[in-house]
């Protein structure tokens, strides 16, 4: 993109207080590390845990509250449920990174933001239970949102696209899977022997997609069986969430660095669920915010 363009108003939104539209941020109240998180509610959570707060903003599903840990200047803020709402939020994060909000021009030296987000998620084989914590590796997203960006190959791991939509007979009027790595030097950081290294999907939705079946019948039932018997390089797909693919993906096209870790609370092959999940996301965090 050129450097001296003018980003229109319709094109970046600009509130009337300098702040970023749906997040209501402004560029100053940015910090280079972020906590992500689905909940807003979980905003408080992680926050309960910094030394000092400098602002506490909301609007709508976008919680945001940054300070310091330990001394290290950071922030946490909620995207809601789904890939649209990760779109939203990096696009944004981004702008107030990278763009000068007065000239409406991208700015000569590019700044690099670290995130990660901290979630929950359903495990897709026998040996992942729940309580574990596993890393997204790979992010798969079947939203289709990466598909509408220029270079969405660049930045894509195209040879598992390619073997799991055959694998899977995947149904051509579905969005088409995209595939994008963690950042390995946040990976290197985060992760340890605790934490699993997974491929993990990314849904489009909470039911259907992830195979689930309340009152409306499946396109394809099998699907899931699918998915837990697809093998790359010998290697197996963990988990379903319904972020971390269009995370990896924006940050990469972006220039900056994103994982996502989640703790597991639904095993979906034993077809168990524990919904007081709470302390073990509690301990995810901490764990987290000391490796950060």
């Amino acid at each position: 993109m050129e450097k001296n363009r003018i980003i229109p108003p319709s094109e970046l939104i600009i509130n009337e207080d300098g702040s970023a539209f749906h997040i209501h941020l402004t560029p100053g109240q940015l910090r280079d590390k972020i906590i992500f998180v689905g909940d807003p509610g979980r905003v408080d959570m992680v926050a309960s845990y910094f030394d000092t707060i400098d602002y506490n903003v909301s609007s709508r599903e976008f919680h945001a509250i940054g300070g310091t840990y330990k001394g290290k200047p950071l922030m946490v803020i909620s995207h809601g449920i789904g890939s649209d709402n990760i779109e939203i939020v990096m696009t944004e994060l981004d702008a107030l990174a990278n763009v000068d909000f007065k000239t409406r021009t991208i700015k000569p030296e590019h700044r690099t933001l670290s995130i990660v987000r901290v979630g929950t998620s359903g495990s897709l084989q026998e040996d992942l239970h729940i309580g574990d914590f596993v890393i997204a590796e790979k992010g798969t997203g079947t939203d289709g949102i990466l598909n509408f960006y220029a270079d969405r190959n660049r930045v894509c791991d195209l040879e598992f696209e390619r073997e799991f939509c055959i694998h899977t007979d995947w149904d051509p009027t579905w969005a088409a899977p995209y595939t994008v790595d963690s950042d390995p030097e946040l990976v290197e950081r985060i992760g340890r022997d605790d934490m699993v290294r997974g491929f993990t999907i990314s849904a489009v939705g909470f039911y259907a997609p992830q195979g689930r079946e309340v009152r409306l019948k499946l396109a394809d039932p099998k699907l899931n069986e699918k998915i837990e018997s697809f093998r790359y390089h010998g290697r197996p797909v963990t988990n379903f969430e319904m972020e971390s693919g269009c995370l990896q993906g924006m940050a990469k096209m972006l220039g900056h660095k994103a994982m996502t870790v989640c703790c597991i609370i639904a095993e979906r092959r034993a077809n168990n669920a524990n919904t007081d999940y709470k302390p073990k996301v509690k301990k995810l965090i901490e764990t987290v915010l000391d490796r950060f």
